[in-house]
């Protein structure tokens, strides 16, 4: 069985490591409301998609 000759130190298992962090996620401005929303969705604000309405949103009246 394989086993390892040395200890992994702290310092070459957390370079090891330096590519594990989550990025943060990307938002871009929808064309048709302005609002931030993921690229590649459709805008919950609007319902809008590839410059065409995909959904209908309901709108808010108080």
């Amino acid at each position: 069985m394989a086993v390892p000759k040395r200890k992994t130190s702290k310092s070459r298992r957390n370079m090891r490591r330096a590519h594990h962090a989550l990025k943060p996620s990307s938002y871009v401005e929808c064309p048709n409301c302005g609002e931030l929303k993921r690229p590649h969705h459709v805008c919950l604000a609007c319902g809008h998609y590839d410059e065409r309405e995909v959904i209908a949103v309901k709108t808010e009246t108080a």
